[in-house]
C-alpha cells in the first residue's frame, strides 16, 4: 500500500513539474501592487486631454480609475502600454477608466504618434508635458500606476510594470469595482 501511495505521489509531482511553474501575481508584476490600509485623498491635479484642454481626475469621479504615468522614452512604459490598452478594452466603461498620462516634454503629438504606432485603440490621449503631476502625486519613477476609487481616493499603487490585463490584475480590479460600487451596480454584477 505504501508503495502504491509513493508511486501515485511521485507521478502526481512529475505531472505538476511537467506543466511548469504556475502563473503567479509576482510573475506578472501585480504582486508589486502596494495596497493602502485606508484609501487616501488624491491631490487635485490637472493634465491635458487630446484637444489640449485642461482636465482633472474629478472628471472620472464615480469610476475606479487606473491612473498610469508614462513616457515614450521609458522602455518599461512602452512594454506595459499594450496591457493597459487591453485592460481598457476589457473593463473600461461606466465602472472603470484607464487614464494613461504621458509626461513627455515633447507634448501630446509625440505621445499620440507613439500610441498610433503601438496600435492602441482603447486608450484616450492625456498628457502633462510640464511633468508637474509627478511631483504632485509623489512619483519617484516611471512607470507608476495608481488605482483610485470611485470617490477619488487612492487605493494603492504599483511602481514598475505589470500585466494589467492578466488574471491577477483583472481579479483585483474587479474586487475594487465591487467594493466601491453602488448597491445597484453590485446586483448587476459589474
Amino acid at each position: 500500500m505504501k508503495l502504491v501511495f509513493a508511486t501515485v505521489a511521485a507521478l502526481a509531482l512529475a505531472s505538476v513539474a511537467a506543466l511548469g511553474p504556475a502563473p503567479s501575481a509576482a510573475a506578472d508584476g501585480i504582486g508589486k501592487f502596494s495596497l493602502l490600509k485606508e484609501p487616501k485623498p488624491v491631490p487635485q491635479v490637472e493634465f491635458l486631454d487630446a484637444e489640449e484642454r485642461r482636465i482633472g481626475l474629478d472628471a472620472f469621479r464615480g469610476k475606479v480609475v487606473v491612473l498610469n504615468l508614462w513616457a515614450t522614452w521609458c522602455a518599461p512604459c512602452r512594454e506595459e502600454m499594450p496591457s493597459l490598452d487591453r485592460l481598457q478594452a476589457t473593463l473600461g466603461g461606466q465602472d472603470l477608466e484607464v487614464v494613461a498620462i504621458s509626461v513627455d516634454r515633447g507634448g501630446l503629438a509625440k505621445s499620440k504618434a507613439f500610441l498610433d504606432q503601438l496600435g492602441a485603440k482603447n486608450l484616450k490621449l492625456f498628457g502633462d508635458p510640464s511633468m508637474k503631476i509627478l511631483r504632485q502625486l509623489g512619483v519617484p519613477g516611471l512607470p507608476v500606476t495608481i488605482v483610485i476609487d470611485r470617490e477619488g481616493r487612492e487605493i494603492g499603487r504599483l511602481l514598475g510594470t505589470a500585466d494589467w490585463d492578466g488574471p491577477a490584475a483583472l481579479g483585483m480590479l474587479r474586487r475594487f469595482m465591487n467594493q466601491h460600487a453602488s448597491p445597484a451596480a453590485k446586483t448587476t454584477g459589474t
